[in-house]
């Protein structure tokens, strides 16, 4: 019932974006997904990405037919598009698989197998939803937010030492080599998320069943709550607000070599094609959520996800799409459902509900200082860059502290009793 239920408000949600794109004369999630079952993808590795977190539930056996299959039906279509000299692009054959285990769970499985197997396509499927649900929000955000809150924000950050405009002279120092790869890992963060999921679903296929938690719960709490804050906050970033990405809307040619003097900040009109999608920054987000997951892997996989989550705050902030205030407000977003998804799975109590209670606080307090407090935040930097890191960290000390409590103690060793000596 609790799957009937989520599948019936994802659906609900999904129609709901798809008539509110058609509104504004563009293509919705469902009907862009539909049309990638033939047409060119927007992202191959992604659909291939979704398709692997679908074989967890399928023996390995299963998986090299499901990966043939799906390599097979790419190189058939990419001979028709080759011929038609059509856009080239690889992705439909994972689609394609994943359609055609649905199909079989409902046609040749029954029982418990049917179930785990329509979880698993319903996980990967519920991937690639996630990334047009995202798409369709951005365009929603530029379609109805015509000013930003970018002088708010840039103001703001001044307590936080313009961390943005820092970062970003760093990276123009590192030259190609550093830019490349920041971009690398700011593209594709999906393979990280991916790599720390296929970890954690390692043993569904032996076990027949899905662990309570995993990184993909939080990682679709956070894309499907965090556009919803776009639009009450729209901003869409020191590149553009202040930089020549900007162009004519921007206030001045000024990142990354020159920060914005403190004046009186107000809202500013800007172009109908850039996201507003700063506030919180869900990159940052994200990656947080991967660091988070993957501290309980081996060694490799927690490196992996601090390198990660270090890469990604470079990125974001040293390509200026993305405040100091936007880091800050992503990272305690992130704690925040990570510990509501945590509860949810154990069951609510005490400690769940404060611990939720007080990250919500804590993110509405930021989001409100941001915006009614800017000046004064820049003119007592002293005073207010400290508190908002202490609040930050307040948060993660509070996620910390609560977790540790409710992992399950360790049975106590119990010593051999000594034995009398044979004499």
């Amino acid at each position: 019932m609790l799957w009937a239920a989520a599948s019936a408000v994802a659906l609900g949600f999904l129609v709901a974006l798809e008539i509110a794109a058609r509104h504004y004369g563009v293509r919705g999630p469902i009907t862009n997904q539909v049309r990638e079952v033939i047409f060119a993808p927007k992202s191959g590795p992604l659909l291939y990405a979704s398709m692997a977190l679908m074989t967890v539930v399928l023996t390995w056996r299963q998986r090299f037919i499901a990966f043939g299959a799906a390599i097979a039906i790419d190189i058939v279509f990419f001979a028709v598009r080759w011929a038609l000299d059509a856009k080239m692009m690889f992705g439909n054959g994972a689609l394609w698989v994943l359609l055609g285990c649905a199909v079989i769970a409902v046609t040749r499985r029954t029982g418990r197998e049917r179930t785990l197997l329509l979880k698993g396509v319903g996980l990967g499927l519920l991937l690639v939803a996630g990334r047009k649900t995202g798409d369709t929000w951005l365009l929603i955000t530029w379609k109805t937010r015509p000013t930003v809150l970018d002088q708010y924000v840039a103001t703001a950050d001044h307590a936080l030492g313009n961390p943005s405009w820092v970062a970003g002279r760093i990276v123009e120092a590192t030259g190609p080599v550093g830019a490349h790869v920041l971009d690398w890992v700011y593209i594709q963060l999906a393979v990280a998320a991916v790599a720390v999921t296929l970890y954690q679903l390692r043993n569904v296929a032996a076990e027949r069943r899905f662990p309570g938690h995993h990184l993909v719960r939080t990682f679709l709490a956070v894309g499907l709550l965090g556009p919803a804050v776009y639009m009450i906050f729209p901003v869409v970033g020191p590149i553009f607000a202040f930089g020549a990405d900007g162009g004519h809307w921007a206030v001045a040619d000024l990142w990354p070599d020159t920060p914005p003097s403190i004046g009186a900040p107000g809202h500013m009109p800007f172009d109908g094609i850039t996201p507003r999608n700063c506030m919180p920054s869900l990159h940052t987000a994200w990656a947080t959520a991967i660091f988070i997951h993957s501290r309980k892997g081996p060694r490799i996989l927690q490196f992996g996800g601090a390198f990660w989550l270090i890469a990604t705050l470079g990125a974001t902030l040293g390509f200026g799409y993305h405040y100091g205030a936007d880091i800050v407000a992503g990272v305690v977003f992130t704690v925040t459902i990570e510990a509501a998804m945590r509860s949810l799975d154990r069951g609510w109590d005490r400690s769940g509900i404060q611990l939720v209670a007080y990250g919500a606080t804590v993110f509405v307090a930021l989001l409100v200082s941001y915006r009614y407090l800017s000046v004064e935040m820049a003119e007592h930097r002293w005073l207010f860059g400290p508190l908002v890191v202490l609040a930050m960290a307040s948060v993660i000390y509070g996620y910390v502290r609560t977790t540790k409590q409710w992992e399950p103690k360790a049975a106590p060793v119990r010593q051999p009793e000594p034995q009398p000596e044979l004499v």
